[in-house]
């Protein structure tokens, strides 16, 4: 491993009688993670499907270690379904951290590919609101997908500044996580090529980044809620130091501890200007302590402020067309509640969690839970309400068993069924929803996302 010669100095300046084990940790094979979606299934019932060789990740209980050299998880009809999703363990530490409750408010800043808003927003339980978004408009769409791949029907999905989601919703959210744009240190073990971005120059950007983020996000958090930070670096200026900076602009926030069960090393106070011992409350994870590449998370505490703000910006207006999704829906769906408020753009009918401030201003990806496009005279399911439904909510279904005949589904091709009654069908993989067909006489007309087809 070619490491900068500065960098070299610095890590061996900070970890002293550690650096060679820190050295040493480059050597050791990569490690795979992948993560159960509990909205679709829970920790037992997933280990009991046997998919993989699985070992759990002390900090994310439903999270695991899988052996990525000889195993592709990506291309199974069960990641298709939204069973699970793949992240590197360590990331997978900041959403742990957050300890997301059902029905809570939830801001995910800086959030492509959705690796944190897919772990909070299974956490929500289809209650409560989840924002999420990245400034970067073409990672916003990777971002929209796994959301909808995931079966969120309580999202937001934004492509803003900081500043402007700040603006728009103050003193709104019980949790907001900034996984913050970093130097990226603790990755150069998976990814050397991130060793070439490194130097002054992009520590110096992430660092103002960094503060920046944090000031415009502290006034978006409730009396009461949580600014949970976190980097995949470990410069201290991006960590402990960065969070030191920001207790002292900001005395109404005030460090937490992070749940002792999560295994991770303590932050370092040595590191900090003031030395003060409150930054043992901050955790660190290190590729040559544990199992996962390098990490850094630190949970805060509004003490004081504007209490939690409800907003009425998205009241149901009058749709036309309306009536064809009542019809679908009294027709082919039972046992979900659409208690939401809709809206329309376009022929696109979404369903938006109430409570939200007017998007006027804002450049939205994804208002809502996407239900599907209001026709002349009829009404089209979308892929991401297909998602967000499980085969017990529609009255027709063809659950396919068998791993050839979900790929053939999954390629967009016709397949032939025993059902004897034409209209909307949900095709499901061992029970778990891929998305519509249309029976026509033993016949299903494939409605699969042609985008999402598998390739």
């Amino acid at each position: 491993m070619n490491l900068p010669e500065e960098y070299i100095l610095r890590m061996k300046s900070l970890l002293k009688d550690e650096y060679d084990e820190y050295i040493a940790s480059f050597d050791d094979e990569r490690l795979y993670g992948i993560r159960a979606n509990t909205l679709k299934t829970d920790r037992d019932e997933f280990l009991n499907k046997g998919l993989y060789e699985l070992e759990p990740v002390q900090w994310c209980e439903e999270g695991f270690y899988y052996n990525g050299a000889d195993t592709r998880p990506s291309k199974s009809p069960y990641y298709h379904a939204g069973l699970y999703y793949l992240q590197e363990p360590s990331a997978m530490s900041t959403g742990a951290a957050a300890d997301v409750r059902e029905g809570e408010r939830v801001l995910d800043v800086c959030a492509a590919p959705g690796g944190k808003s897919t772990q909070v927003g299974a956490a929500l339980k289809g209650k409560g609101i989840l924002v999420t978004n990245d400034i970067s408009a073409s990672r916003t769409k990777a971002l929209l997908k796994n959301v909808e791949l995931f079966g969120l029907r309580n999202a937001v999905v934004l492509n803003e500044s900081p500043d402007r989601i700040a603006s728009a919703f103050p003193s709104f959210f019980d949790k907001v996580i900034i996984d913050a744009p970093c130097s990226g240190e603790g990755m150069f073990r998976k990814d050397p090529d991130i060793i070439k971005a490194w130097g002054k120059n992009m520590i110096d950007s992430c660092l103002a980044a960094q503060r920046d983020i944090l000031e415009r996000c502290a006034s978006a958090v409730c009396e009461g809620g949580y600014i949970i930070y976190s980097t995949c670096t470990f410069n201290p200026d991006e960590n402990e130091r960065q969070i030191e900076a920001f207790l002292e602009r900001h005395k109404e926030f005030e460090l937490c501890p992070l749940p002792e069960n999560m295994g991770l090393d303590r932050g370092r106070p040595e590191w900090t200007v003031s030395k003060d011992e409150k930054f043992t409350l901050c955790g660190r994870l290190w590729p040559h302590k544990t199992r996962g590449e390098g990490h850094f998370v630190a949970k805060m505490r509004k003490t004081s402020g504007m209490e939690r703000m409800t907003f009425n910006g998205h009241e149901n207006a009058k749709i036309d067309g309306f009536e064809y999704f009542e019809e679908f829906i009294n027709k082919n769906v039972s046992g979900v509640e659409f208690d939401g408020d809709f809206e329309t753009y376009g022929e696109k009918l979404y369903m938006l969690p109430k409570g939200l401030p007017s998007f006027k201003g804002l450049r939205v990806v994804r208002n809502g839970w996407y239900l599907g496009d209001l026709k002349k005279k009829r009404f089209e399911p979308s892929q991401a309400f297909a998602m967000g439904l499980k085969p017990e909510n529609v009255r027709l279904v063809e659950n396919i068993k068998d791993y050839d005949t979900a790929v053939k589904y999954l390629k967009g091709e016709t397949l032939e069924t025993e059902l004897k009654e034409d209209g909307w069908v949900l095709v499901s993989f061992d029970g778990l929803a891929l998305g519509w067909a249309k029976s026509q006489k033993g016949r299903l007309k494939n409605k699969y996302l042609p985008g999402w087809k598998w390739e």
